[in-house]
């Protein structure tokens, strides 16, 4: 049994504590005669035995996954430093929004005249990203950032393949999100690597040798996954746009910028927002996200139907109404329309920040990074210090090495010292990449405390490196063999085997 208030106990699983005969519910008595489910299932092969379910009463239960519970990391929990995820603290405010009885009950098959309020938060909040972006149209079916991705490559191929000019190749750069070049070849592009420059931008010498008649387009963040703003937006923008290509804007940094620079003004043609990031919702633990793809007048035919549109000549005022009319769409790409209870909570977010609110918001969240930077750059240095850094910075740990010790060392010792540690060995043109984000929503007090966390861990890599490298010794599990649980993947238990 695990000893009360001991984190490092270990946790029997919930078969191990199964035991024949316990339950946790029971059933009401069958008022119906029974039937063989061979009669009414013809055909179908039925199992023989029981499901090996666990049997145990609801008070074990309960503990159980209440002690589970315990051992999860949240933003409501402590610090969540990871680098381009904008790990930032849910306003409990967006939550109240997303549960009120009008949202929260909403069928999704429930008639237009029934969903008004919902259709017009939709309306108003397609218009406000659109200004935010400088965007003219939007879609909000995209469940979240990759899905964002292939929709906004959908787009390019129906952009282009309309104007009878197909092409093959997608432009990405080598600090590139994972994501980036899988979309793009899961939409059936072949994929160009653009190399960064010494300065960790976009090489635009590199960029402008590689495009051709070929090049749909360009997929791009700014700031960039470095942290790093790209000065030359504008000119990568043309030398895009001169071939006939387009500009596609990835939204994973957009909390740097919101409010102050527009990524339609930079040039880009497209962009996916990340709202479970920039406008509430971390979307840490595999919660649900949502990713509002927004587009430029030209490709505003080609968005996927329907989308929400505002009728104003009626009797009874503006009225609300889906538009599946659109000869051009590429269709429908998620049941319904996108996870709307994510989409209530960042139009919250959005009213009660207002305008300058986002303004303070992307200051913050670069000031903070700096700050943190700041306190730990000479025994951490940056990965590229020619330009200063934006809501992010990528740091090398390439300097411990000579003792030893890794990155990955000094992520499992931050998990002893009370932090999740930050990204860690991406992006990939960083040796030993250490990766922060403390975004807009921490104290100074926390940041002080991670900073010295970070500090103190490189210094008992000097003095005491296998403490790093047996780390973590705090938690329930230590050091798990991470290669072979992604070569020998298991997702099943099974109980002969234990």
């Amino acid at each position: 049994m695990p000893v009360m208030g001991d984190p490092t106990a270990t946790e029997p699983t919930i078969f191990e504590r199964s035991r024949p005969g316990r339950r946790a519910s029971s059933m009401p008595t069958l008022d119906v005669p029974p039937v063989d489910p061979a009669a009414v299932l013809p055909g179908v092969e039925l199992a023989d035995d029981a499901p090996a379910l666990p049997e145990l009463g609801e008070l074990d239960l309960v503990r159980h996954f209440t002690r589970l519970s315990h051992r999860n990391h949240g933003i409501d929990v402590g610090f969540y430093p990871l680098g381009s995820c904008s790990m930032k603290y849910n306003p409990r405010v967006a939550e109240t929004a997303a549960a009120l009885p009008g949202f929260r009950n909403l069928h999704p098959w429930a008639p237009e005249d029934a969903a008004q309020g919902t259709l017009a938060l939709l309306y108003d909040l397609q218009r406000w990203l659109a200004e935010l972006t400088g965007m003219s149209a939007a879609t909000f079916q995209p469940a979240a950032g990759a899905h964002g991705e292939l929709t906004g490559l959908m787009l390019f191929r129906a952009y282009h393949e309309d104007r009878g000019d197909p092409r093959r190749t997608i432009i990405i750069p080598d600090s590139a999100h994972g994501t980036n070049p899988a979309s793009a070849a899961m939409c059936g592009y072949d994929v160009v690597t653009v190399p960064s420059g010494p300065d960790g931008l976009v090489d635009v010498e590199a960029l402008e040798d590689l495009v051709d008649e070929q090049t749909a387009g360009l997929m791009l963040t700014n700031p960039n996954t470095v942290g790093l703003f790209e000065l030359d937006i504008e000119r990568i923008a043309t030398v895009m746009h001169k071939v006939g290509a387009l500009l596609y804007y990835d939204g994973a940094n957009f909390n740097a910028i919101c409010g102050r620079v527009r990524p339609g003004d930079m040039g880009f043609d497209v962009v996916h927002l990340n709202v479970h990031k920039t406008f509430a919702t971390p979307h840490g633990g595999g919660g649900p996200g949502a990713g509002p793809v927004l587009v430029s007048e030209r490709l505003a035919p080609y968005l996927p139907a329907p989308v929400v549109t505002r009728q104003d000549n009626g009797p009874g005022g503006p009225r609300y109404t889906w538009d599946t009319d659109r000869p051009k769409s590429i269709g429908r790409l998620h049941g319904f329309h996108g996870n709307v209870g994510i989409l209530v909570r960042a139009y919250a977010f959005l009213l009660f920040h207002g305008g300058d609110g986002l303004q303070r918001m992307s200051g913050k969240a670069v000031l903070n990074a700096n700050y943190v930077a700041a306190q730990v750059t000479d025994v951490l240095p940056l990965g590229y210090a020619q330009h200063q850094a934006m809501h992010e910075f990528v740091s090398t740990g390439k300097g411990l090495k000579p003792h030893g010790v890794r990155v990955t060392d000094l992520c499992k010792r931050l998990i002893d010292l009370g932090f999740h540690p930050p990204t860690n060995y991406f992006p990939l043109i960083v040796e030993e990449a250490l990766m922060v984000e403390p975004t807009e929503t921490e104290s100074r007090e926390t940041l002080d405390a991670f900073a010295g966390a970070l500090r103190r861990a490189v210094q008992e890599a000097v003095d005491t490196p296998d403490v790093l490298r047996q780390a973590p010794t705090t938690t329930p599990v230590g050091r798990l063999d991470e290669g072979k649980a992604g070569r020998e993947l298991i997702v099943r238990w099974r109980p002969e085997e234990g």
